[in-house]
């Protein structure tokens, strides 16, 4: 094994950041403050997005005088490896430290056909969801463009730094980390533009998908501006039950949840998912299935039943595997897309809704190897 030597988090409020530029601004920054020809900005672009680049020095196709201007004047990598932790079924959980020495997680969900990371859009989350070790701690801020997309950066660069790899490794990104991503919206706007830039890492709309809690004037907004699929963490069934284990029901409930998701832009053959998080004696019963079909008559829809994945002190308890087949299975026969999801990384405390800058039983070093 290898090891990879931590990162020290770029202090973007003395050096610009340039993981956050579209290629537009860095082409401006390149010409007007450095006074190089645009296809230095290409260069540069493609070291840090196709490649992962940590430092300047890797570009070495850059004269060594402007990678020393560069790293005078701007960074790279806004984050460093404060912990990495292994699952059994081999999810990879990172904790990274901010500038500002904030910590957040994403989780890498490797398999057979693709290669997930699931991204973190804020450090804390205000939202409030009774069921989630992420709003235990608050908001604490949101995190800029370039912090998002450097933790796409940083998996990818490790994976390539690990395995040889000549491309870009992962293949799906899904905002279901820690945060409400669209309460960060320009931020989350802008790092999918970088993410999804041809010359940058390319990633494609089909293999991006954002979740919400359900801030519906954001949901229009987002359906106008972005082009990658939505999801939508439902959860509940009636008013009464979403409110209380959602804050945010009691601003936007159910009945202006389901019209902005029926008035919302589909690419043709697309649909919504519906992340259903399942909880013992809360919202899984038979009626709440026969609730749910009649919520999403009409709804091009999916449905990911999420089994709870336990969290100390937060009072609730994940259904039983028969009780959520049964549930699956009422959905199936009206005739909905419903499938019961694999939690990945519960032992390391990875899975949805166990992000809360924790160790878990099995954690181990940061330098473990990828």
């Amino acid at each position: 094994m290898v090891d990879t030597p931590l990162r020290e988090p770029a202090k973007t409020s003395e050096r610009i950041d340039l993981s956050g530029l579209s290629l537009d601004e860095l082409t401006r920054f390149v010409e007007t403050e450095l006074g190089e020809r645009a296809f230095r900005a290409r260069q540069i672009y493609k070291w840090i997005h196709q490649v992962a680049a940590a430092d300047f020095e890797q570009m070495t196709d850059l004269s060594k005088q402007l990678r020393r201007r560069l790293s005078e004047r701007a960074a790279i990598v806004t984050l460093a490896k404060d912990l990495e932790q292994r699952s059994v079924d081999q999810t990879i959980k990172y904790r990274f430290r901010t500038w500002d020495a904030k910590l957040i997680e994403a989780v890498y969900m490797p398999s057979e056909e693709r290669r997930t990371l699931c991204v973190s859009t804020q450090a804390g989350c205000a939202m409030g969801c009774t069921f989630c070790m992420t709003a235990t701690l608050g908001l604490q801020r949101n995190l800029s463009a370039g912090e998002i997309v450097s933790q796409v950066n940083w998996v990818n660069g490790e994976i390539i730094h690990r395995n040889g790899a000549s491309h870009r490794p992962l293949t799906n990104l899904v905002f279901m980390g820690m945060g409400e991503p669209l309460h960060n919206f320009d931020n989350l706007k802008k790092a999918l533009q970088i993410l999804q830039s041809p010359e940058g890492a390319n990633f494609s709309h089909r293999h991006i998908t954002v979740s919400t809690v359900g801030l519906v004037p954001m949901i229009e907004r987002f359906g106008r501006e972005t082009d990658v699929k939505l999801a939508i963490s439902l959860n509940a069934t009636s008013d009464q039950q979403r409110s209380q284990i959602m804050p945010i029901n009691r601003k936007w409930n159910i009945a202006s949840l389901m019209e902005v998701c029926r008035a919302f832009p589909l690419r043709q053959g697309r649909r919504i998912t519906f992340e259903y998080v399942l909880m013992k004696g809360v919202n899984d019963s038979d009626e709440d299935a026969h609730r749910l079909v009649e919520l999403l008559r009409g709804v091009p829809a999916k449905v990911n039943l999420i089994p709870y994945n336990e969290n100390p002190g937060l009072g609730y308890l994940s259904t039983a595997e028969d009780r959520a087949e049964a549930f699956r299975e009422i959905l199936a026969k009206a005739h909905l897309a419903a499938f019961v999801r694999q939690n990945r990384g519960r032992d390391i405390a990875a899975a949805c809704g166990q992000l809360a800058n924790r160790p878990g039983p099995s954690g181990v070093s940061p330098q473990s190897e990828v």
